[in-house]
């Protein structure tokens, strides 16, 4: 069967209806139907149910449609590439990182692209796990760097581990905490936590470890996932913040926060993984700014 028309059936599945699939195949209506039409012919099997208020995929079309996405995106790889190959092309790059890489990470991978490779044009998308795949999967990105407890495991998804930084709970200088001994981690919650939004099996145990019942969830005193944003409340309030050691190292040298030593809590850390799409070759560009956040990951690593 005729790829074009594999992507049809593709765009009708995805958008469930005649006029925007076929808008979004740069076809007139008429047309895209006649298309799908032949390829139901072609195959003996009626692909779609079609009715007033939507298209959806029959049985035998679900079964069609899988295949045909998994055809429709080797088709796309295989031209990206060949291109690659036949221009020997740096490429420009398109990742996307989740808060504490974006703190920890990029500032000198960003510097190393624009002292070396200047004319390479990069975009980098500071978001949740949940948006960098989707939008991974959409083929927007190359790769995504993220804690792997935010990122459900999928068939689809390559995922190779760079390493765990570690993390602590930082504080302003005379902080009531600052200077307590014995401090335990119960004594951290009436103040306030103040964090980037963290997996749910971490706040479950963090909870524990603050005295809450067994299912409650831990408050969060301010969520969000602007880390720099988060360093200001925690040096200009009581908030207590939760923040990767490489993160706060320069406000810990300059004594802009204080570390907690907190005594019955094991080392805590986030492991840092890298998503890509299964299949999918990455450019020269993208080769090198993976094997330099592998090497960086590993100086800043300090959790064995």
């Amino acid at each position: 069967m005729d790829l074009k028309r594999l992507k049809h059936l593709v765009a009708l599945a995805d958008t469930r209806n005649f006029g925007r699939a076929a808008t979004q195949c740069h076809l007139s209506q008429p047309a895209f139907s006649r298309s799908v039409q032949a390829a139901e012919e072609e195959l003996g099997m009626q692909l779609f149910d079609r009715n007033a208020l939507e298209v959806t995929c029959t049985d035998a079309g679900e079964f069609v449609v899988e295949r045909a996405r998994k055809l429709v995106f080797a088709s796309r790889c295989l031209e990206r590439d060949v291109s690659l190959y036949r221009g020997r092309l740096i490429g420009d790059l398109a990742l996307g990182v989740g808060p504490y890489p974006a703190a920890t990470l990029m500032p000198a991978l960003l510097a190393e692209l624009r002292t070396r490779f200047p004319a390479v044009n990069t975009r980098v998308e500071v978001n949740n796990a949940k948006y960098l795949a989707e939008h991974l999967r959409a083929e927007e990105l190359d790769f995504f760097l993220a804690d792997i407890r935010n990122v459900p495991s999928a068939a689809d998804l390559s995922v190779a581990s760079i390493g765990r930084l570690s993390a602590s709970f930082y504080v302003r200088p005379g902080h009531p905490l600052s200077t307590r001994r014995g401090l335990k981690a119960a004594n951290l919650l009436p103040y306030g936590l103040a964090s980037v939004r963290i997996p749910e099996t971490l706040r479950a145990f963090l909870g524990e470890a603050m005295g809450l019942e067994k299912g409650e969830r831990l408050p969060l005193a301010v969520e969000c996932d602007d880390l720099n944003l988060l360093k200001t409340v925690a040096m200009t309030t009581d908030t207590v913040l939760a923040c990767p050691d490489a993160a706060a190292h320069q406000e810990e040298e300059s004594a802009a926060l204080v570390r907690l030593n907190v005594s019955d809590l094991p080392p805590l850390s986030n492991e840092m993984c890298v998503f890509s799409l299964k299949g999918r070759s990455h450019s020269h560009m993208a080769q090198f700014a993976l094997g330099f956040l592998s090497a960086l990951a590993t100086q800043q690593r300090t959790v064995p």
